[in-house]
C-alpha cells in the first residue's frame, strides 16, 4: 500500500539508508530485479509471497548475486496451511522475519543495516 511504501522509505531516509522498493506478482519480473541487484545493492529484503513455496528459481537468483537477504512475511507461514510451511527461498536468506505484518520490513532492514551486511 502507499501508507506501507512510504513508512520503509522513511525508515531508510531516517537510517541513511537508500532504499529502491519493488513489486511484481510475475516471477521472471522477480528474478530480473534479484540479478539487477548484482554490484548495485548492499542487500536484500524479500517477501516472495506464494513463491516461497514454489520457486527455486528465485532462491537460486538470491544465491548467484551473492547478496545477503532476509526473507519477510506478514504472516507466520508456520501457523498456516501445511504447504505454507515449506520455503525454498529460506536457505538463500541469512534470516526469516514472519508474523510481525508491515514492521518485518524494517526489522529486516535493521538486520542488514546493524549486522555490517553490504560493501
Amino acid at each position: 500500500t502507499p501508507e506501507s511504501t512510504g513508512k520503509i522509505e522513511e525508515y531508510g531516509k531516517a537510517a541513511g539508508i537508500e532504499i529502491e522498493l519493488f513489486q511484481s506478482n510475475h516471477e521472471g519480473e522477480i528474478i530480473d530485479k534479484i540479478q539487477d541487484c548484482y554490484n548495485k545493492a548492499d542487500g536484500i529484503v524479500i517477501n516472495p509471497a506464494a513463491y516461497t513455496h514454489t520457486s527455486i528459481a528465485i532462491a537460486d537468483a538470491i544465491r548467484a548475486v551473492s547478496l545477503p537477504a532476509v526473507e519477510v512475511h506478514l504472516t507466520d507461514t508456520d501457523r498456516r496451511e501445511p504447504y505454507r510451511r515449506q520455503s525454498f527461498v529460506r536457505d538463500a536468506c541469512i534470516a526469516v522475519i514472519k508474523g510481525r505484518g508491515f514492521e518485518g520490513y524494517t526489522e529486516a532492514i535493521r538486520l542488514l543495516k546493524e549486522n555490517s551486511y553490504g560493501r
